[in-house]
């Protein structure tokens, strides 16, 4: 698989720490070509293993995506991307140190790769270090061949915001809304930290903007209801909680409303 399907790859499903999604790497592989040398056949084996790995860790079979990643490595040993999965699958396995050697060999092998950038750092945020984690999210976001930067920074916000640094969190939600002002999850972060911080006005006419011209999500609906609920603005809580029980009536949001009044009568 080509350096670019790769990317092509990692960017369909960013990185997110927001959106508790990580920057895995599901494209289709390319066969070997007939007539090849030994290298090339070796790297796309390494390839075909890579995603393997990537698809169990996502299934949560951490054997079979150990086995498959370490054959991966033995196919490619200077592959950044085998490298980073291998720093994700021993996060997993509650083993820090050696998650931290393969983000960082991951990253000497590609210093500029923002999905490598972007994975360490989800890393270092869910592991204590929300100063380097932040650094890293900012590198990916300044790269200009990153075609997500928006979702970089909203990482780099929710990660600020876990270490209750609430101001500096707006200030990178600020960022992504500056960038990308449609982005959903931008969105749900900054009305959220609004409404955490007795702002509950501003974070519903956050949420009502973006619904007047953008689909809903049950997260923004909730969201919604929930600081209309604080303003006591009755008729546009009943709307928003309708709009949720009707769009996603399956979803955990919905069921976190509190049952509807019985009709008079």
């Amino acid at each position: 698989m080509s350096r670019a399907a790769r990317r092509r790859a990692r960017r369909a499903a960013p990185g997110a720490l927001a959106g508790a999604a990580l920057a895995l790497w599901l494209a289709a592989c390319t066969t070997t070509p007939t007539g090849q040398d030994s290298t090339v056949s070796n790297d796309s084996a390494a390839n075909f293993n890579l995603q393997l790995g990537v698809t169990y860790l996502q299934q949560g079979n951490l054997v079979v995506a150990k086995d498959k990643l370490e054959r991966a490595l033995k196919q490619n040993p200077r592959s950044p991307d085998v490298h980073s999965a291998l720093g994700l699958l021993y996060e997993r396995l509650g083993d820090r140190k050696r998650a931290d050697g393969e983000h960082r060999r991951a990253l000497s092998l590609a210093p500029k790769d923002p999905d490598i950038l972007n994975n360490y750092a989800v890393y270092l945020c869910r592991n204590g270090r929300p100063d380097e984690g932040v650094r890293r999210f900012e590198q990916a976001a300044a790269n200009p061949l990153y075609r997500t930067p928006w979702a970089a920074y909203t990482n780099a916000g929710v990660c600020l915001r876990a270490a209750r640094r609430d101001l500096d969190a707006e200030q990178s939600f600020a960022r992504a809304l500056q960038v990308r002002p449609d982005y959903a999850e931008a969105v749900l972060q900054m009305a959220d930290l609004e409404l955490g911080t007795q702002r509950a006005a501003q974070a519903l006419k956050r949420v009502l903007d973006y619904l007047a011209t953008n689909g809903a999500t049950p997260q923004l609906l909730l969201l919604g209801w929930r600081a209309a609920d604080a303003q006591q603005e009755r008729g546009i809580a009943l709307g928003l909680a309708q709009r949720l029980r009707t769009e996603f009536p399956d979803s955990p949001e919905a069921r976190q409303l509190p049952a509807p009044a019985p009709s008079p009568g």
